[in-house]
């Protein structure tokens, strides 16, 4: 975020790393078992990248398509997600 710019709200992969990171924290801060954090991360993550799609894009490489980006996710976003439910389907539990 810091090299590139990108900040929470902007239509990019942090829009499912940042609420996936919070999600994260805040479960383990509760006590929650890993499995059980994992799980509210990956759905997090689901739940911000599901967001992007009624986003402009302002960063990335979706901001060259501009409006026609809109009713379609951000692909760095649902990248993220996809990576995060794939860890979380390989980890035992």
């Amino acid at each position: 975020m810091e090299l590139g710019g990108a900040r929470p709200g902007d239509r990019t992969m942090v829009y499912a790393l940042r609420p996936a990171a919070d999600a994260l924290h805040d479960a383990l801060a509760q006590g929650a078992s890993a499995d059980a954090a994992l799980q509210a991360t990956v759905a997090a993550a689901s739940d911000g990248t599901s967001r992007t799609a009624s986003m402009h894009p302002r960063r990335g490489r979706s901001s060259y398509v501009g409006e026609r980006a809109l009713g379609h996710m951000d692909p760095g976003a649902h990248a993220v997600a996809l990576w995060l439910a794939a860890i979380r389907d390989a980890l035992p539990g």
